[in-house]
């Protein structure tokens, strides 16, 4: 039987999420909107604990980073340690994530 591995937000992906809904709130003048659409990028970051090794191995950027697209307007890029998944980032709306990750400028 597989195990499912508990998914935690690290700081800076609280601090995404919280970003993306101010921004689809502010672009769509709907706060029910912007919170439908975190709601469900935090439903996929919960599917990625029964599915750990699921997203695309990005050790190019950061040693067990891997990553998931959502919905063709998000990435989740997390580790799996130990019997936890950590949600590193959530990069929104084309955001140059592997710029970003590797600590550039993505403009």
């Amino acid at each position: 039987m597989i195990q499912r591995l508990e998914v935690e937000y690290r700081q800076s992906a609280r601090d995404d999420l919280a970003n993306i809904f101010r921004h689809i709130a502010e672009a769509s003048g709907n706060p029910q909107v912007a919170l439908k659409f975190v709601l469900r990028i935090e439903d996929r970051c919960q599917s990625i604990g029964n599915a750990p090794r699921g997203g695309r191995s990005r050790d190019d950027i950061a040693p067990g980073l891997r990553t998931v697209p959502f919905e063709h307007s998000a990435v989740i890029a997390y580790v799996s340690e130990g019997d936890a998944v950590y949600i590193i980032n959530v990069f929104y709306g084309g955001r140059d994530f592997e710029t970003l990750m590797h600590g550039g400028d993505p403009s």
